[in-house]
């Protein structure tokens, strides 16, 4: 087997993560309707979190709650958990908000379609 596909296979959460940020920019760039772009910004932020993850998993580790009786030496990173935590509530908030600026410019253009909202915003400033 080449080392190549050694590496994937033992960094897959790494390559899982890259796919899915491919597939949500893909949905970014690709996409006129404003609710299918935050969808795709969403599915980005999922990956990040996954890679943020993965990187404080350690293989062979314990969760790090010190006792008397504890003899592991090994932990994984609690770090980037919690800074992930935090993220996702950012996240939350941040969509929540972008949805309510959608639903304002879907009441005053009628639509959600970005190329038909610049259209109609060109037509208003001439």
């Amino acid at each position: 087997m080449s080392i190549l596909i050694k590496k994937l296979i033992i960094n897959y959460p790494y390559f899982v993560a890259f796919i899915i940020f491919a597939i949500g920019a893909l949905t970014v760039l690709t996409r006129s309707n404003l609710f299918k772009k935050l969808i795709g910004i969403n599915i980005m932020e999922s990956a990040i979190f996954l890679m943020f993850v993965a990187a404080g998993n350690i293989r062979g580790g314990a969760v790090p709650i010190l006792s008397d009786n504890n003899t592991q030496s090994l932990y994984i990173n609690p770090l980037p958990s919690a800074l992930m935590l935090t993220g996702i509530v950012v996240s939350v908030s941040v969509t929540a908000f972008a949805l309510a600026l959608i639903l304002r410019l879907y009441r005053s253009y009628g639509t959600t379609d970005l190329r038909r909202i610049s259209e109609m915003g060109n037509e208003v400033a001439e």
